[in-house]
Order: structure tokens, then sequence, then C-alpha cells
């Protein structure tokens, strides 16, 4: 059984695949929670662009995706992945596959945060002839800037997670490192280590999202 110390050089490699997976699917998920989370908040009822059919499949659809666990996702999207990226497993499938499900879980995030903006300053925007485009990028978005930074900092916790449950199916990082090393190793030290950097990590982005959404709460 390997030590701590005879490890570390795989912990940081891990730890930096960590970073590289989530980093992706916050990006990927984040730009898909986006686009689904205005979708839904401008086809409704007696918004911008209030469509019911599309508000209804929406929906629907991230009310079918968001209760799947994780675990279950994972292997249900495989095909897609093949038919995407090329193949089921390793982190190409994972980042894919994880942006897939963040996209629906952030996408009512979005809509809830956007709730929040005041009607009336919509309402006085197109009063004076703003646009659809211009009042989602200069209105809309900018009001809802605090809570939706608080979203994804939110998300990004649970894109940790998720990353970490992937090392089940072949993905890498620190999920991966503590099974490996750790788990099938019955070394609990190593175990713990890879779950303090992530505790550490966390904290870190959690603290900075909460300073950045001060910040924009201020404004």
């Amino acid at each position: 059984m390997e030590s701590l110390i005879e490890l570390l050089p795989q912990l940081w490699k891990a730890a930096g695949e960590t970073l590289y997976i989530v980093g992706l699917t916050l990006f990927f998920g984040g730009l898909g929670g986006l686009i689904v989370g205005l979708g839904l908040y401008l086809t409704r009822g007696g918004s911008l662009l209030a469509n019911k059919p599309v508000f209804v499949v929406l929906n629907l659809l991230v009310n079918f995706v968001r209760p799947i666990p994780f675990i279950i996702f994972l292997a249900a999207a495989q095909p897609l992945a093949r038919l995407v990226v090329g193949t089921g497993i390793g982190n190409n499938a994972i980042i894919f596959t994880i942006s897939l499900a963040a996209s629906f879980a952030m996408g009512r995030i979005v809509e809830q945060n956007l709730l929040t903006v005041t009607p009336g300053v919509i309402e006085t925007a197109r009063s004076v002839g703003a646009g659809t485009g211009r009042i989602i990028f200069t209105v809309l978005l900018p009001e809802a800037l605090g809570p939706l930074i608080l979203g994804y900092t939110f998300i990004f916790v649970a894109l940790v997670d998720m990353s970490a449950v992937a090392g089940y199916v072949g993905g890498g990082g620190l999920g991966n490192f503590a099974l490996l090393y750790g788990y099938r190793q019955f070394n609990p030290i190593v175990t713990w280590a890879a779950v303090l950097l992530i505790i550490v990590l966390v904290q870190l982005v959690q603290y900075l999202g909460n300073t950045l959404a001060r910040k924009a709460l201020r404004r």
C-alpha cells in the first residue's frame, strides 16, 4: 500500500484533472443553462416572447431530466456521448455528460433568478422602445447578476460532486484518485486527502462567488 507522500504527484495530477473537467463543464453547462433559463423566462405567459407551446416543451424537458440521479444519467447518456465525442468513457465523455445534465439544472436556477427582476423595470425599458435583445442584455441580466452569480457558484459545487461520481465510469480527477488509491486499497488517509482537497476547492470558489455577488448587489 502506497503512502500519501508517494502518491502526491498523482494527487496533484488528479486535482488538475478535476479543475479541467469542472472548468469546461461550468462553461458549457453554464452557457447551456443560460440559454435554457432565458428560454423558460422569455416564453412564459406575459413575458417578452410569450409562447405557450415552447414553454411547455422546455418546462417538461427540464422537469424530466433534473430528477434523474446523476450516476444513472451517466449510463443513460453514454450512447449520446459516443455519438458526439466518439467515446462513452474518459474525460471528454464526462465533460459532455456533466455539461448536458448541468444545462437543465442551471436552466431552472437561471429562470428563478430572472423572475426576481422587478417587472416594472422591464416595462419601463419597453416603454422607451428598447427591443427584446437590448432588454435582455442591458436590463434583465444586469438586474439579476448578483443572484445569478450565487446560482452559478452553487452549480460549481454540484459539478465538483458530479466529477467525483464520474470516477466510477472511467473519468479522471479526485474522485477517481480516491477510489483507485484510497477506497480500493483500503487507505483512508489517501481518501481523506482527496476529500479535504475538494473541500478547500469548494470553499475558495464559494468565497469568490459570495464576494462577487455582494459587489454586484451593491451596484
